[in-house]
């Protein structure tokens, strides 16, 4: 029997070659996009789930308020993992890592520099899932200097695998022995560390100090410990250790701050959730996280292009309704049961729904790879065999063929054999309602998509050319120059006598650079715990304000070589000197206690208000800033002049390669340093672009396939209009006229819907330009202009046929 369907069925989609077309290629291009975000939202959610114990591992996370300023990091005290492990049984195991900065690793004669790097206690390996392929994971980082290596690197360095025992010379400093080789990473983790060194060497990482956050820390806990359990013996811990320490610098007890409002919170997140859940305000993550947000959006996006696949479907299933009245009347003349009527259209449903799907896997085959690099991903084509995803497809392809082939089966097969054979079938107002409204609501859909497109490309321009309060054009960084160490001034001076070279600083506290420090600043000299300001400190010297082209609001830059006293001396930014609360803040003196000694402070007086810049991503505000004098030799940045910015980089390198030869000469410019930031917004527009495109294409297939059966139901009006002089304008807007109010009506239904979406992705910037009103008369009139160049098409044709053939049709 079902072979009895499937074999009618495919006589009919034979016959009727242009609508099959249509409803083939609109299911293929939204089973592509399902397909895709499929497995983009898998890959999304299983971040950090290939860890045998990923439901009992938390990561501890700084949550601090004072006085007005905030402070938010995935970095905790030194002592706080080890007191968790040896105070609460439910605490198994911990690691803490330490990513200070990139490494430098000799190979032969040449350095490289490699950015995945870490320390890390020597029970890494059990608390994360790292296989090896040799050496021992229990005791390769037990040793001082001793490292472990990713598959990757080995065969970068060694060009084997079989390395155990040998050595690597890192940081230009120290000889650390290869103690195991581990496979390399998997891509949906939080870190993708190429290099472990082992902890032990490092001495504050044995020290006590509840006062900085340096290290990341992970605890695996015992089954059956709950995150409940887990937050309250950190808070216990907090209270135990870190309040009498903060109490005797700050003279605060914990109750008391959070009283006037501020706190100290150490909470824990689970590591599934760090990818998509991490604060969003924290600078200090290993590798920039994912957004939930857009995992929704998306997810909703490809939902809606399936939808509107479906909808072509049943909207060209009842429209030629009509031309299959008599089989429905004959089938039931004959005996055939509507239940078997409506296997019959679903057989013809799934038909179609398997060869888009076919079409579909093919097609994301041959696209995966593009859009791995559009999306940002490392999604392999080998995810498209596991079990759960085949789960997936043929779940989509079952619910799709119903949702696309239900109503029509159901609609269809409940003709009355007696009227339709006798002629008198009449379509009636509710399916053309129906019609109607399902095509409505494609293009509320597509509206809404050109809406969101235009408003990222006009939130992404406006970063683009916002002001910043720095000129980030024409400025080369030049990254880790740490190995030039007391030549660095010396390299400075050579690089300014180099044609087009403007100006130059040392430092690595950049806009655009990952470098933070935020300790806190009393305003009292007694160290009232009610005049602490928490603020980034950067350290900087005197050509950095000019160098960047920032301006200052009041006072002076730096100027060591007039003012002694400029050792002492802070320039504030304008957020910082709001916080601070001084009428004129010029000559205010500032003081910093050193370490845990509250009797040994250090006196700093601002010189000067700089203008606030943004530092950090515009989805956040801008917070205090400090700078003042201190050596940093962890990059530099030149401003050069003219076009030829490659002569410069490349007489610069020359320069470097006499100073420090043999060490890698690592460069980029402020301008793509600052792009970078946004990579992920940029990365949103792409795909919410052909999101749009892909909504449209699939819309116009339908609104194609009705206009053609528009066309051929009227064939013989057009011919009677036109013997009596209708014109071929006439006859387009006879035939164009409903369509383009259905398309008006959902752009109408799309305008508060698209704000109501956009304006709330917006929120996510703290810098946002604003809807105008002219986005929704440019979106609306694409959708309209899209809708009539695809009904004209068909109308023109309908209405240059030729009247007296047109008339003889039957």
């Amino acid at each position: 029997m079902f072979k009895n369907y499937l074999k009618i069925a495919w006589r009919n989609l034979w016959k009727q070659k242009v609508f099959t077309l249509i409803n083939v290629g609109g299911l293929t291009i939204g089973l592509t996009v399902g397909l895709l975000l499929l497995l983009w939202v898998q890959n999304e959610l299983s971040y950090d789930r290939y860890n045998k114990n990923w439901e009992r591992i938390y990561r501890l996370t700084t949550n601090i308020r004072v006085n007005g300023s905030s402070y938010t990091s995935s970095l905790v005290p030194d002592p706080m993992g080890p007191t968790m492990v040896s105070e609460y049984p439910q605490v198994e195991k911990m690691v803490r890592l330490h990513t200070w900065r990139d490494i430098m690793v000799n190979k032969g004669h040449e350095t490289l520099q490699e950015k995945n790097a870490t320390w890390a206690d020597s029970t890494m390996f059990e608390v994360f899932t790292l296989p090896f392929i040799a050496g021992d994971p229990k005791t390769a980082l037990r040793d001082p200097f001793s490292v472990v290596i990713s598959e990757s690197a080995a065969r970068k360095y060694f060009q084997s695998t079989d390395v155990v025992g040998k050595m690597l010379h890192i940081n230009n400093t120290a000889d650390y022995r290869v103690t195991g080789v581990m496979k390399d990473i998997p891509g949906a983790s939080h870190f993708h560390f190429n290099f472990i060194m082992s902890m032990s060497e490092l001495s504050d990482s044995r020290g006590n100090n509840w006062l900085n956050n340096n290290y990341y820390t992970y605890l695996l806990v015992r089954p059956g410990t709950t995150g409940d359990f887990l937050k309250a013996r950190v808070k216990d811990v907090v209270r135990k250790y870190m309040g009498p320490r903060y109490q005797q610098l700050f003279h605060i007890s914990l109750n008391d701050l959070e009283k006037q409002g501020g706190y100290v919170h150490y909470g824990i997140l689970p590591l599934a959730d760090i990818h998509l859940h991490a604060d969003k305000a924290d600078q200090s993550t290993i590798e920039p996280g994912g957004n939930v947000q857009y995992v929704y959006i998306f997810s909703a996006a490809g939902i809606f292009i399936l939808l509107i696949a479906c909808i072509n479907f049943m909207n060209l299933s009842t429209a030629r309704s009509a031309s299959r009245a008599k089989e429905v009347g004959v089938r039931k003349t004959l005996g055939s049961l509507r239940k078997q009527l409506v296997m019959q259209f679903l057989a013809e449903s799934w038909l179609i729904c398997t060869m888009a799907m076919g079409l579909a896997l093919l097609a994301v085959i041959l696209l995966l790879p593009y859009f791995n690099q559009m999306a940002g991903q490392h999604m392999s084509i080998h995810l498209l065999y596991s079990p759960r995803i085949i789960a997936y497809f043929l779940l989509l392809l079952l619910v799709v063929g119903m949702l696309a082939g239900a109503y029509p089966a159901f609609f269809l097969s409940g003709f009355k054999p007696l009227q339709v054979l006798k002629g008198r079938l009449i379509s009636g107002a509710n399916t053309k309602n129906i019609r109607s409204t399902l095509v409505v609501f494609q293009f509320v859909i597509s509206s809404v998509l050109i809406v969101g497109t235009i408003v990222i490309y006009n939130q992404l321009h406006y970063i683009q050319n916002r002001q910043i309060g720095y000129n980030r054009h024409q400025v080369l960084v030049l990254q880790n120059t740490y190995p030039l160490y007391k030549q660095v001034k010396a390299f400075r001076e050579a690089v300014l006598k180099i044609a087009g070279v403007e100006n130059g600083t040392m430092t690595g506290f950049l806009p655009t650079g990952q470098y933070r420090n935020s300790p806190g600043f009393f305003k009292d000299r007694n160290l009232d715990p009610a005049s602490v300001v928490t603020a980034e400190t950067w350290s900087v010297d005197e050509h950095y304000i000019p160098t960047l082209a920032m301006k200052m609001a009041s006072g002076r830059n730096f100027a060591p070589e007039s003012f002694a006293s400029d050792s002492t001396g802070i320039i504030v930014n304008e957020t910082a000197a709001r916080l601070l609360g001084f009428n004129d803040p010029l000559n205010k003196e500032l003081y910093l206690p050193q370490g845990a000694n509250v009797a040994s402070r250090t006196t700093y007086h601002i010189i000067g208000v700089v203008k606030d810049f943004n530092y950090n991503s515009m989805h956040q505000a801008i917070t205090p800033l400090l700078l003042w004098m201190s050596e940093e030799r962890g990059s530099m940045a030149f401003r050069i002049k003219g076009n030829n910015a490659a002569a410069v980089v490349a007489q610069v390198q020359k320069q470097w390669d006499a100073m420090v030869p043999g060490q890698p000469f690592l460069y980029s410019f402020m301008d793509d340093d600052f792009n970078a930031i946004y990579q992920a917004d940029q990365r949103t527009g792409d795909i919410f672009i052909w999101f749009a495109v892909l909504a449209i294409v699939v819309a116009c297939l339908g609104l194609s396939g009705l206009s053609i059966f528009t066309a051929e139901q009227r064939t013989k009006e057009i011919g009677i209009r036109k013997v009596h002089g209708a014109s071929v304008a006439d006859i387009v807007t006879l035939l164009s006229r409903d369509f383009i109010k259905l398309v008006l009506i959902a752009i109408v239904i799309a305008i508060p819907l698209g704000w109501y979406i956009m304006n709330s992705w917006l929120q996510e910037f703290a810098y946002r330009t604003a809807i105008e009103w002219w986005v929704f008369i440019l979106s609306g009139s694409i959708a309209v202009i899209i809708a009539l160049c695809t009904i004209s098409f068909q109308s023109v044709k309908a209405a240059l046929m030729d009247p007296v053939k047109s008339l003889r049709t039957e």
